[in-house]
């Protein structure tokens, strides 16, 4: 829920304006867009954009979790974050500072309210109504048949739906954990105060970029995480390469630990057990963090009504062309797909305005198999990836050649004192067929593109060594890869031709 103070009064404005008054439905609509989240922003926008009659229905704000309490407000923080941590390591270069660098968290938090309020009008009720022609609902949005939505009192016929519902926070069911209260995403950004012991539980993501965001401001941050290895998903030296940073950084960080049961109220101290190999450990914090994952927003939408089949955990069900069980009916971004990122999101919608719109049978039908979807964890370093990682080839059986160029040997990164971390690229042995990329290190986020873009032009690892890099960068490291590729071409035979041809040149 957003807080009501200048920056949140003007974001307010734009994406939940007070006395906003629904339209009169026109008629039948092309496509009717239930949640205005990401996906469905997208959905609404690029069909309206063809023509298309278009009803968009946001029971909350619009722009969702990416918006209001999610992407921009995080890394608004993360920046924050990371200038005071960027002072405190400037000393190696030659940056000399009296004391340590302050942190004024309200004006932390306002800054991220106002870049909040900056970024809202792309996703407000007034651009959406008055430029892009397509009537903005506010109310519960819920199915009343095969073909009918109802909405604040009123029913919408369409030709095509679209579910765009989005997730939440998943919160365990931990003894004690709801009397004693919690944060999730949905209200960390309303703190006013700094905590000074805050406990996260969940080493996803979003559990360690706001843990490191937290503790480089000053806190005092446990990270707890069940499974061995937090980042799960990622490849096991990008993962320690973070954990020795978040330990630096003053994160108290445990692995194979639960969170056990938790004593106290909300506003007090509360009391966190912990467990680990069969022994317990009290810990006191005075805010816990939940960030253990995302569970997809179902409830209220009258799935039974419109033959919409789903699952609690993994949301609607569909099938590779994001279609449910009603043929009239699809499903896009958080509620229904694994990779539950805004990009994601939005690639998924491009292809349900085609297919559900413009696809006729088969041709023309866009695949969610098919989306190459890269995903990024904001932390410093970052780590970003995109493809197969050598677990996941490992698992599948599908064999792997790894090329990896470390920063600690790429000028730029050595010359910017920012030379922990490498470049991974998977390619298919024997040829140069790229399957998949780990980029590990500052600007991680912005480099793992070039290699998406290879990838999804069908361009191999040999071919980014005729990519002309401007020098000094650290996207060199990427062409860097290609020549060692394009090095394992000249075996001993090649070389003894090329050298026996050479010689009879002389």
């Amino acid at each position: 829920m957003l807080r009501e103070n200048d920056s949140d009064q003007r974001l307010l404005d734009l994406v939940r304006p007070s006395g906003w008054r629904n339209p009169v439905p026109a008629g039948r609509y092309n496509l009717v867009v239930i949640g205005a989240g990401t996906a469905g922003l997208v959905t609404a926008a690029g069909a309206a954009g063809l023509g298309a009659r278009v009803a968009l229905i946001e029971r909350a704000e619009l722009g969702g979790d990416c918006l209001n309490v999610g992407c921009v407000p995080s890394k608004s923080l993360l920046r924050s974050a990371h200038a005071r941590a960027e002072i405190r390591e400037a000393e190696p270069l030659g940056i000399r500072m009296e004391g340590e660098a302050s942190v004024d968290f309200r004006a932390v938090m306002e800054r991220m309210r106002a870049v909040r309020a900056r970024i809202a009008p792309n996703d407000s009720a007034a651009r959406f109504s008055e430029e892009l022609g397509v009537d903005v609902f506010f109310g519960e949005g819920r199915f009343v048949g095969r073909r009918h939505v109802e909405v604040a009192g009123q029913r919408l016929a369409f030709r095509k739906a679209v579910i765009a519902t989005g997730a939440r926070a998943a919160v365990p069911p931990i003894p004690g954990l709801k009397e004693a209260g919690y944060l999730t995403n949905e209200n960390v950004f309303d703190l006013e105060s700094l905590p000074n012991r805050l406990l996260v539980l969940g080493g996803g993501p979003l559990g360690c970029e706001l843990a490191q965001a937290f503790g480089r401001m000053g806190a005092r941050v446990t990270l707890v995480e069940l499974a061995e290895q937090f980042l799960a998903r990622e490849d096991p030296e990008a993962a320690a390469l973070l954990l020795d940073q978040l330990g630096r950084d003053g994160v108290d960080v445990r692995l194979a630990t639960s969170l056990v049961r938790v004593e106290g109220t909300p506003g007090e101290v509360k009391t966190a057990t912990l467990g680990k190999s069969g022994r317990e450990e009290a810990l006191a914090c005075d805010q816990i963090l939940v960030a253990v994952g995302r569970t997809p927003n179902l409830e209220g939408l009258g799935l039974e009504a419109a033959g919409v089949r789903s699952h609690p955990r993994t949301g609607i069900e569909i099938d590779d062309y994001f279609r449910t069980h009603n043929p009239h009916v699809y499903a896009a971004g958080d509620v229904c797909m694994e990779l539950k990122f805004t990009h994601a999101a939005d690639f998924a919608a491009r292809a349900v305005i085609q297919n559900a719109l413009f696809a006729v049978g088969p041709l023309g039908r866009k695949k969610l198999s098919a989306l190459t979807i890269p995903w990024c964890t904001y932390t410093d370093p970052e780590i970003a990836h995109l493809g197969l990682s050598e677990a996941e080839a490992s698992a599948k059986g599908t064999p792997v050649e790894a090329f990896v160029r470390p920063f600690s040997e790429v000028d730029r990164a050595i010359a910017d004192g920012r030379d922990r971390g490498f470049v991974k690229i998977l390619v298919k042995p024997g040829s140069d067929r790229i399957l998949g990329a780990t980029v590990v290190g500052y600007g991680a986020s912005d480099l793992i593109g070039e290699i998406g873009v290879a990838r999804a032009a069908g361009l191999g690892l040999g071919a980014l060594a005729g990519v002309i890099h401007p020098y000094p960068t650290r996207s060199e490291a990427i062409r860097q890869l290609g020549d060692a590729f394009n090095r394992t071409r000249v075996t001993p035979t090649v070389k003894r031709i090329l050298a026996g041809y050479l010689a009879w040149q002389r």
